[in-house]
């Protein structure tokens, strides 16, 4: 068996009982370069057994940056709580969200609708984190994975009533299409 079957690429992902879980970024001849979300950039053996690989990517000589580039995002987005920039609807800049009571003598709330807005993506962004968990999991029966996915299709149409805040329809939530 050659070397190169048993070396990691690229893109792996690994979790170090010290660094927490990572992303390998670079292969050298005696070890790899990984990124580790909570402590950066690391250098660990090839020899190194004590971690677990979570996904293995096949080593390969040569990667173009556009590859390497598209797997770690891939993995950021995976594991990480770092959220893309979503942009607030140019109307909605500087608004305030009233929330006033039906009952009488109760004071109104307002919320500028900014933060209110980065709440809702923050939870687009953990629902996102949770789908991509339940499709990795190992745990979970290809049935089990279903059944989620379809709880998580319906969130996310119980919040297309937000879609009208988001100013690219990219960004919209979508749920079950009829």
């Amino acid at each position: 068996m050659s070397e190169s079957t048993n070396v990691l690429g690229i893109g792996s992902r690994v979790k170090h009982p010290a660094f927490g879980d990572g992303v390998i970024v670079e292969v050298d001849v005696a070890a790899y370069k990984v990124c580790f979300i909570t402590y950066g950039l690391k250098y660990v053996g090839k020899d190194y057994d004590e971690w677990d690989i979570i996904e293995a990517i096949p080593f390969t000589e040569a990667i173009s940056f556009n590859e390497a580039e598209e797997g770690l995002i891939k993995i950021l987005r995976a594991w990480s709580g770092i959220s893309e920039v979503v942009e607030l609807g140019d109307k909605w800049v500087d608004g305030v969200m009233i929330l006033k009571p039906g009952e009488e003598g109760l004071k109104s709330k307002e919320i500028p609708i900014d933060t209110f807005f980065h709440k809702i993506v923050m939870v687009r962004d953990r629902l996102r984190v949770m789908e991509q968990r339940i499709n990795s999991s190992k745990k979970l029966s290809d049935e089990d994975k279903v059944n989620l996915q379809q709880y998580l299709t319906r969130i996310y149409g119980s919040l297309t009533t937000f879609n009208v805040l988001f100013k690219y329809k990219a960004d919209h939530f979508t749920g079950e299409k009829s």
